[in-house]
C-alpha cells in the first residue's frame, strides 16, 4: 500500500501527508474550546484527503516510471505553488479577518521556510493558527530533508552539482546504477531514515525549551521553527519568549545541524569528506560566523570607547552573545534576534546593520540542508578557485592541491559556483527592479528581493531602516513576492531543468 502512494506523482502523497497535519491544529483548537476553527481544519483535512484519493483513483495505477527525478522535480514545484491554495483554506476561514490572498502568501512563505509573516501583531492570530503556520513550516523543512537526498541529489541540483557525487558518496559513473532503483524506492528509503532523526531533534529541542520555562505551545513552535530554519514565533522573536539565555543557548546549538547535512545525516554527497570535523562546510560556516561577529563586536566595543563603556563587562559580554547568535541566526536564515541585540545596538551607539544580516543571508547555509541563500558549499568553492588563481599569479608552474575531491571543487565546482552565483545576482536584479516597479522604495525593494531569494522572511523587519509593511502591499506585489520565494526555494537551476526538453524526452 505504501509503496503504491509513493509511486503516485510526488503532489499527491505531500498533498496527502499536509491534510492529515491539519488534524493536529483541529485538535488542539477543539481542546481550547474553539469549535469553529476546529470544525474549519477538520472539513479541510476531509477535502484534501477526498481530492488525493479522487485523483489517484482517476489516475488508474500509473505511477511515475522507474526514473522520475524530473517529474518529482515538477512534482515540488507544484507542491511550492498549488498545494498552499489546500493549505490557506483553513487559515482563511479560521481567521475570517483577512483575504485569501493573505491567507495563499502566508502559507507559501511558510511551507518555503521563508517564515516571512503579514501579520506582525501574534495576537491577531489564536493558538491554533500559529500552530499551523509553525507546523506547515516544520513540514516545508522535512520535505527539504528528504527531497535533497532524494530528488536533488540524483539530479545534480541544490549544490550536489559542485561535487558532483552520487546520494550515496559513490563515484559519478556508479549514478545510472542508483538512479534505477526508481524514484519512489529513494523517496521511502531517504524518508525511513531521515523523519526519526528530525522528530526526534525536535522533540529534544522542544522538551529542553520546556525545561527553561517556556510555554508548551511556545516551545513547540520555537522548537519546529529552528530544526526547518523558519523563523516563525508566536510570540513576535525569542525577546519577547520566556526561555530566556538558556533558551537561546539551545536554539543556537541546534541551528549548527543547518551548517552542514553531516551533521545528522551521511547519504549525500557532502559525505564525501572524511568527517565532520574535515566538512568544510561546517569550518567555514563557523570561520564566518566568528569573523562577522568579532568585526560586529570590535565594532561595538570602539564606539563605546568614547563614552566609557568598555568597563561594563556584563554589558559587554551580552552585546557579543546576541551578535553570534543573530549572525549565526541570518546565516542560516532562519532570522530569529536574540534578545540582546537591540541592547547590543543600543550599547554601541550602531543602527541595524542591515547590510550585513542580508550578506549573510545571501551566504545561506550547509547543501542539503532547510537553509537557504547560495549555500556554504559554493561559497567555499569560489573560494578555493580564487585562491588558487591568486597563487598561479605569483607562481605559474606551481601544482594545487592533491585529491580527487579538492581538485574537483577548485575546477568544475568553483566555474559551477560561478554560474550558479551569476544567476541568482540576476534574478536578484530582476526581482529587485520588479518590486521597484510595483511601487516600493529601492531600499525596501532590495530587502524583499534577498529575503525572498535566500528565504530569510524576518529580513523585511529586521535589515530596513523602518519594518516593511507586507500586508499593505498590493495584490501584484504579493504574487511577485510569492513568485520570489519558491525561486529561492528551488533554485535557479532547478527551474531552468523544468524548463530544459532534453531531461523530459523517453
Amino acid at each position: 500500500m505504501g509503496t503504491r502512494i509513493l509511486n503516485l506523482p510526488l503532489i499527491l502523497p505531500l498533498t496527502g501527508l499536509f491534510s492529515l497535519a491539519m488534524l493536529g491544529p483541529a485538535l488542539h483548537a477543539f481542546a481550547q474550546g474553539d469549535h469553529s476553527v476546529a470544525r474549519v481544519f477538520f472539513y479541510s483535512a476531509v477535502l484534501g484527503l477526498v481530492l488525493v484519493t479522487v485523483t489517484g483513483l482517476a489516475l488508474g495505477g500509473r505511477g511515475r516510471g522507474a526514473d522520475a527525478g524530473v517529474r518529482d522535480l515538477a512534482g515540488l514545484f507544484m507542491a511550492y505553488t498549488l498545494m498552499p491554495l489546500l493549505l490557506a483554506l483553513p487559515f482563511y476561514e479560521g481567521l475570517e479577518t483577512t483575504s485569501y490572498l493573505n491567507a495563499y502568501v502566508e502559507m507559501v512563505s511558510s511551507l518555503t521556510t521563508t517564515g516571512a509573516t503579514l501579520f506582525t501583531d501574534p495576537g491577531r492570530l489564536t493558538d491554533s493558527l500559529h500552530l499551523w503556520r509553525g507546523l506547515v513550516g516544520w513540514l516545508g523543512g522535512l520535505m527539504i530533508w528528504v527531497s535533497a537526498a532524494a530528488v536533488l541529489a540524483p539530479l545534480h541540483l541544490g549544490g550536489f552539482e559542485v561535487s558532483a557525487q552520487t546520494e550515496d558518496g559513490r563515484a559519478a559513473q556508479r549514478i545510472d546504477q542508483f538512479r534505477r532503483a526508481g524514484s519512489a524506492r529513494r523517496i521511502a528509503r531517504h524518508g525511513a531514515q531521515l523523519v526519526p532523526v528530525y522528530t526526534g531533534l525536535t522533540g529534544a529541542l522542544w522538551v529542553m525549551l520546556l525545561i527553561c520555562g517556556e510555554r508548551p505551545l511556545v516551545a513547540l513552535i520555537h522548537a519546529m521553527s529552528t530544526l526547518a530554519t523558519s523563523g516563525i514565533s508566536p510570540v513576535g522573536g525569542l525577546p519577547n519568549a520566556g526561555a530566556g539565555v538558556a533558551g537561546e543557548a539551545l536554539i543556537f546549538l541546534f541551528l549548527g545541524f543547518a551548517l552542514s547535512r553531516l551533521t545528522f545525516s551521511s547519504d549525500t554527497a557532502t559525505a564525501a569528506q572524511a568527517g565532520l570535523r574535515d566538512d568544510p562546510e561546517l569550518r567555514f560556516g563557523l570561520g564566518l560566523v566568528a569573523a562577522v561577529a568579532l568585526i560586529l563586536f570590535l565594532r561595538h566595543w570602539i564606539a563605546a570607547y568614547d563614552v566609557d563603556e568598555v568597563r561594563r563587562l556584563g554589558r559587554a559580554l551580552a552585546a557579543l552573545w546576541g551578535t553570534v547568535f543573530t549572525v549565526l541566526s541570518f546565516l542560516t536564515t532562519t532570522g530569529f534576534e536574540s534578545a540582546a541585540w537591540g541592547a547590543a545596538r543600543d550599547w554601541s551607539g550602531l543602527g541595524a546593520p542591515g547590510l550585513v544580516l542580508m550578506g549573510l543571508a545571501i551566504v545561506g547555509g550547509g547543501v542539503a540542508t532547510t537553509a537557504g541563500g547560495v549555500k556554504l558549499l559554493r561559497v567555499y568553492a569560489l573560494y578555493l578557485g580564487g585562491r588558487r588563481e591568486m597563487e598561479r599569479l605569483l607562481h605559474p608552474s606551481s601544482v594545487g592541491r592533491a585529491g580527487q575531491s579538492p581538485r574537483r571543487i577548485r575546477r568544475e565546482g568553483a566555474f559551477i559556483a560561478w554560474i550558479f552565483f551569476m544567476l541568482f545576482a540576476l534574478s536578484l536584479a530582476v526581482v529587485t527592479v520588479l518590486f521597484a516597479t510595483l511601487g516600493q522604495d529601492i531600499e525596501a525593494a532590495t530587502v524583499l528581493a534577498i529575503a525572498a531569494l535566500s528565504t530569510t522572511g524576518p529580513l523585511t523587519q529586521a535589515a530596513a531602516g523602518a519594518p516593511i509593511d507586507l500586508l499593505g502591499m498590493g495584490a501584484a506585489a504579493k504574487l511577485l513576492f510569492c513568485a520570489a520565494m519558491v525561486l529561492g526555494r528551488l533554485e535557479t537551476l532547478a527551474i531552468i531543468a523544468l524548463m530544459n526538453p532534453a531531461l523530459w524526452r523517453g
